[in-house]
């Protein structure tokens, strides 16, 4: 699929950007978590709420619906529904799916924000496709959508130290350093989602991953 460039991103129809987590103040402030961060963010710039999708196809997921950026002339920001899927990690698919359908959101303007072992935790990356790195939210997503072609904004929480183990390592809170740099790190995924939405993938690309 073609990426959208300029005006035309709003033309198109609306956005699916989903923040990936688990359920729970339990894990809410877990490295897991960190795509439902980024989509707190997002909701707060476009002054919204998120309330319950039950009526939107069935959906459990809370859902927050916006407009990001602004295009020329002044005109707002092409629309986007964001999603929180309330669903355990691993049972994602579901409701993206649900909502994807119910808001007639093709797999291609769909984004999903997750946490990346495999980038240092500064680092935000943009990519359509591919495979899943392990990661059981996106494994899920891919089955429930029926394809990968869907957009990632990958947020970087680096490798675990040491021999500890990824899967205990991701359900931990952020340590004391991470906390104080995480509120930059969240600004600059919410930066990256802005720019995906408003020039498509390729530009926003060449923004977010431009040497520092």
């Amino acid at each position: 699929m073609p990426d959208s460039q300029g005006p035309s991103a709003a033309a198109e129809g609306p956005w699916l950007v989903v923040g990936l987590g688990n359920p729970g103040p339990e894990y809410a402030a877990t490295r897991h978590n960190v795509g439902q961060m980024v989509l707190d963010v997002l909701a707060a710039r476009g002054g919204a709420t998120f309330r319950s999708a039950r009526g939107a196809g069935g959906a459990k997921a809370a859902v927050a619906q916006v407009r990001l950026g602004v295009l020329p002339g002044g005109r707002p920001g092409p629309a986007v529904v964001l999603g929180k899927p309330s669903s355990y990690m691993n049972l994602s698919g579901g409701p993206v799916a649900a909502l994807a359908r119910f808001h007639s959101v093709p797999p291609g303007r769909v984004a999903v924000v997750h946490d990346e072992l495999d980038l240092p935790g500064d680092v935000v990356r943009l990519k359509r496709g591919g495979g899943e790195g392990g990661h059981n939210g996106l494994r899920d997503i891919s089955k429930a959508l029926g394809t990968r072609d869907y957009v990632r904004v990958r947020v970087g929480i680096d490798r675990p130290p040491g021999r500890q183990d990824p899967a205990d390592y991701v359900l931990r809170p952020f340590g004391t350093a991470e906390r104080r740099d995480l509120p930059v790190l969240l600004e600059e995924a919410a930066d990256a989602v802005e720019l995906l939405v408003l020039h498509g993938l390729e530009a926003a690309q060449q923004q977010v991953h431009a040497p520092r």
